[in-house]
């Protein structure tokens, strides 16, 4: 079992990195993203501020994110981040190696386990440990994994969504598809460009999804203006995007997690799908606001859908949990 000392949880997501300090709660929470000097290899910002870099870069400055679909993409570019966040979510108490809990999605193989358990030791962690996405979402969901009862998770995060059913503290039934916040993006921005003949950025289609994406026919249209540059003319070019529009360009990605969480549910034995029929489908993570996403499961499977109260939130929350119970719900990373 962990000490009080500076033992630390870290949802390592695609998006944005949560870090959770045990005693303090959530410490920090920042984007996901690193910014780097090509012509020095410095680091010049990290998380918020190289955010604020994105598409605004000159050709020797990188502005990226370092993890993708929910695993390493840029190795040393995840360990520079992590060092960065750890130092700072500890602040002044960071006078030794902290133990850490990271989170993985559920599917991820060995060698990704592997690469993300490399990067934190490298980073000053003293030991590591795994957890998978689902299992923490749930705690911090406030579901009690540890009873003989179903319970089903839809996670919707930046570069993955985990889809599991849980009991007794175990995963029954998973699976794990590498569409969620950043495909919607992707959709958005495609969709602009096909219809439109205008280029958006990253940014400007989040702010689309966020707000007037929808995954559902909504009863009052919703429209927001944006700006981008005119493919045919190469000039900047105002447009109006309506609700109606976003359904369509997320109409494949928000079909392929119904999809993904139907046949979850079809391999589900019957006492657990009972379970989870009285008890609804639980639904965590950045992406599960997407509007209309819930209504659009409950359709597709008939079952009752929550929202999960802090739903960005939940997997740290779940990793905060788990510090105290690292026997029971967590994978030691030396076995790996």
């Amino acid at each position: 079992m962990f000490g009080a000392g500076n033992d630390i949880g870290i949802d390592l997501g695609t998006a944005s990195v949560l870090v959770y300090v045990k005693g303090r709660g959530i410490a920090l929470q920042e984007p996901s993203v690193v910014a780097l000097d090509m012509k020095s290899n410095k680091v010049l910002a990290v998380g918020e501020d190289a955010r604020n870099m994105i598409g605004r870069t000159p050709g020797h400055i990188v502005a990226k994110r370092p993890l993708r679909d929910g695993v390493i993409s840029d190795y040393d570019m995840t360990e520079q981040m992590l060092v960065h966040f750890i130092k700072k979510a500890i602040g002044k108490r960071g006078w030794s190696k902290p133990r850490v809990i990271i989170c993985i999605p559920c599917e991820a193989t060995g060698v990704e386990r592997r690469a993300v358990k490399d990067a934190a030791l490298n980073a000053g962690a003293r030991s590591v440990y795994l957890i998978e996405e689902p299992i923490s979402a749930a705690i911090g969901a406030g579901v009690d994994i540890s009873k003989p009862s179903g319970s089903m998770i839809v996670d919707i995060g930046g570069g993955t969504t985990d889809v599991a059913v849980i009991s007794l503290g175990g995963m029954v039934v998973r699976s794990s598809i590498k569409v969620a916040g950043d495909k919607f993006d992707e959709a958005i921005m495609s969709y602009i460009r096909r219809e439109h003949k205008v280029m958006i950025g990253e940014r400007t289609a989040e702010e689309l999804k966020k707000n007037v994406g929808c995954a559902f026919k909504r009863d009052d249209k919703v429209t927001m203006d944006v700006k981008g540059r005119d493919l045919v003319s190469g000039l900047p070019k105002n447009i109006t995007i309506t609700s109606d529009e976003m359904g369509v360009a997320l109409k494949d990605t928000v079909e392929a997690i119904a999809d993904c969480v139907h046949s979850v549910l079809e391999k589900t034995p019957p006492e657990l799908s009972a379970d989870i029929s009285e008890k609804g489908i639980i639904m965590t993570g950045g992406g599960s606001l997407l509007w209309g996403l819930d209504k659009l499961i409950e359709e597709r499977t008939m079952v009752p859908v929550v929202i999960a109260d802090d739903a960005v939130s939940s997997v740290a929350l779940g990793i905060g949990k788990s510090l105290d119970h690292v026997d029971t719900f967590v994978e030691d990373i030396s076995a790996i």
